[in-house]
């Protein structure tokens, strides 16, 4: 089942996705509160949520509350580690299903519209010239990993003491 061969009209897809997203997150979230009473004593769950990206969305859910759950269905790769945080800090319900509300139907709406587009430009040109496409997105994955990496040394930089650099 190709999103991209879908012939629904805009709306049918947006709501195709936004049942996906709230059942996905919402799904997120409840494992978080099994997790909060008591399913951390597995052992690869709890490896998880000890890690340094958890606790800093542990930490980013008790300072900022519901606003950081909509902002999170905007961002790649911290949605569902937010959504997990949200359950285990005990986020009431009261506060997170709004939130999951108004991020999941912007995700939908991004995704319905902007993102299956952008995927069927990609696949148009990939069809007309696979060469330059290919040629092309290799230099953006090797631009953000020069970037990442760029961001990562310069963290590193900072964090010793000025004493350590001289």
């Amino acid at each position: 089942m190709n999103p991209l061969d879908w012939s629904f009209p805009i709306a049918v897809t947006w709501l195709i996705l936004f049942g996906i997203i709230l059942a996905r997150a919402g799904g997120t979230f409840l494992l978080g509160r099994l997790a909060r009473r008591g399913f951390r004593k597995i052992e690869r769950i709890d490896t998880i949520m000890s890690g340094p990206k958890y606790r800093k969305a542990e930490a980013m859910i008790e300072r900022w509350g519901a606003p950081v759950i909509v902002v999170s269905f905007l961002m790649v790769g911290v949605q569902t580690v937010l959504n997990l945080a949200a359950g285990t800090t005990g986020m009431s319900y009261r506060r997170y299903i709004p939130a999951l509300a108004v991020g999941g139907s912007l995700w939908a709406l991004i995704y319905s519209t902007v993102g299956l587009i952008g995927f069927k430009a990609i696949a148009t040109a990939y069809s007309a010239e696979p060469g330059l496409t290919v040629g092309v997105g290799s230099c953006f994955v090797l631009a953000i990993i020069g970037l990442v990496v760029g961001l990562r040394k310069k963290d590193d930089r900072s964090e010793t003491p000025v004493e350590d650099r001289v």
